[in-house]
């Protein structure tokens, strides 16, 4: 049931001036209200002398009204509780008239709305479980401590955060992320050219607005984060997917396909979806077509934190001896999903564009979370955290990799489980072949078969399988899975992998 405050008032319509008596006019707006499902059975309706006080008017008419409605079964008095919309009534919602094919015309959306591809709820991004990606080991978070850090920033009325907001963010939040990359990161930059945003989706949109205008090409990653080509579409960018083998992004095939291509996407510490970690000589060879070709570089450091089996990447940022490179990093990974934040690092001379840019989408970042975010960066949590979850994540990759092998080694091969919180499973093609006619798929998935298909089924079982293929922005697509290991314990990952072998061999 619905839960509305007994001390909201619903919108009643009286008009003095009309024929239709007061009384009947209250009467009738309770009633198409009931009837549309704006008010809920249950929901308690203010006292006579409470509307007729909203009203402005006598509490004659609306005792009138209410003694109507009580009548009629609309509304049930209980003795010391006060009035309520009965119980007993059918939940009828409004119908609203459909929309002609002679009005569809003036009911036009823009066309860079229409560029965007279609939102569909795919039952794995929802669930929280066994394999889900970008799931953090939450259980190990010190909630204890982040709930004094934020209860203490709630309490304390400081002028200079509650008046001087800028759009780039809070200046001691920047300054900490600043310190952070450039020892943990090797990242060349200053607090002047860190801006706070809410995660990396919201870096990448406002990155796409800055550099590129509607026609201009952009190198995607093949296969890529979907939400990326996503955003290129929608902004009427070309985005312009470069194959991915063993050492990352390919260079040579993406300057054969888009030499003048404006930007090019890339995670190169640990790509998202195969996991792989791009070369250094791939690095410097994409600098140079940077630098030659006057483009730019968005470098995504996904999941960089955690690097199991050597020291930590450093960043290509570091590398980029021209500023051709912007830099984009997150905390929900690391941290926690719902804290939305993260930053970008920006070349200094596009400092105020961005802010300009950024000022008028959402003024600035909500500034408490970064508040509290800085404390824990200053104090040494941030890092003791990080060192605690990489030997956890440590642990908990050697166990799905240890229950993959034993448990699917005729049926999956493993990709990429070298660094990040996810590693990635691919599937043999026999099995792809053997299953293509068995799938009836949603439109933005035409060509995803085996995966897709596994996937969705699995998510009944509570088994969160994020397939593979639509990763990938045309033919031919990799089938497999990306299989999160964050959020699951070690004892439980080899009960979690037969049911993954389960799902594929039903």
């Amino acid at each position: 049931m619905l839960e509305v405050s007994p001390g909201i008032v619903p919108v009643i319509p009286v008009d003095r001036e009309a024929a239709t008596p007061l009384h009947r006019q209250v009467y009738a707006g309770f009633r198409d209200a009931i009837l549309r499902g704006d008010l809920a059975a249950g929901q308690q309706v203010p006292s006579s002398r409470a509307l007729a006080a909203e009203l402005d008017i006598s509490r004659f008419p609306v005792l009138d009204a209410y003694a109507q409605l009580l009548a009629e079964g609309y509304f049930k008095s209980r003795v010391g509780a006060g009035t309520f919309v009965a119980t007993s009534l059918p939940h009828q919602p409004a119908h609203p008239k459909r929309p002609t094919e002679e009005s569809a015309a003036s009911r036009r959306t823009s066309r860079r709305s229409m560029l965007f591809p279609p939102y569909d709820p795919v039952p794995w991004r929802h669930g929280w479980g066994a394999f889900g990606v970008h799931q953090p080991a939450l259980d190990h978070f010190p909630f204890d401590l982040w709930s004094k850090l934020l209860a203490r920033h709630s309490r304390s009325l400081r002028i200079h955060t509650n008046n001087n907001l800028h759009p780039l963010g809070l200046l001691p939040f920047r300054e900490a992320i600043c310190s952070y990359l450039r020892t943990a990161r090797a990242v060349r930059c200053d607090p002047g050219q860190i801006m706070v945003v809410s995660g990396s989706q919201q870096a990448l949109d406002i990155v796409t607005r800055v550099l590129l205008d509607p026609g201009d090409s952009a190198w995607i990653e093949e296969p890529c984060y979907p939400l990326v080509r996503s955003l290129l579409l929608g902004s009427g960018s070309k985005p312009v997917p470069v194959p991915v083998d063993d050492d990352g992004l390919d260079v040579d095939a993406g300057a054969r396909l888009a030499p003048n291509a404006r930007v090019a996407f890339v995670t190169p510490s640990h790509h998202y979806a195969l996991g792989v970690t791009m070369s250094a000589s791939r690095r410097f060879q994409l600098l140079e077509w940077s630098r030659r070709s006057e483009s730019w570089i968005v470098e995504d450091d996904y999941d960089s934190e955690y690097r199991f089996d050597s020291m930590p990447i450093p960043s290509l940022q570091g590398l980029d001896s021209c500023d051709r490179v912007l830099y984009i990093g997150t905390f929900s990974k690391v941290l926690r999903p719902s804290l939305r934040l993260g930053y970008i690092v920006i070349p200094a001379d596009l400092v105020d564009r961005f802010a300009a840019v950024r000022f008028s989408m959402d003024i600035f970042p909500s500034y408490l979370f970064q508040e509290a975010l800085t404390d824990f960066m200053h104090d040494g949590h941030f890092a003791r955290h990080i060192r605690r979850m990489r030997s956890l994540y440590k642990a908990r990759r050697a166990a799905l990799v240890e229950s993959l092998s034993a448990e699917c080694g005729d049926l999956l091969t493993i990709q990429g489980s070298e660094a990040g919180m996810h590693l990635t499973v691919t599937l043999p093609e026999s099995i792809t072949t053997q299953r293509e006619s068995l799938r009836t798929l949603p439109e933005s998935f035409k060509g995803a078969i085996c995966d897709v298909q596994i996937a969705t089924r699995a998510a009944k079982d509570k088994l969160w399988l994020w397939p593979l293929s639509p990763c990938y922005s045309a033919e031919p697509r990799r089938h497999g899975f990306l299989l999160g290991f964050g959020n699951t314990p070690e004892d439980q990952m080899p009960a979690a992998v037969r049911r993954l072998r389960q799902a594929i061999a039903h």
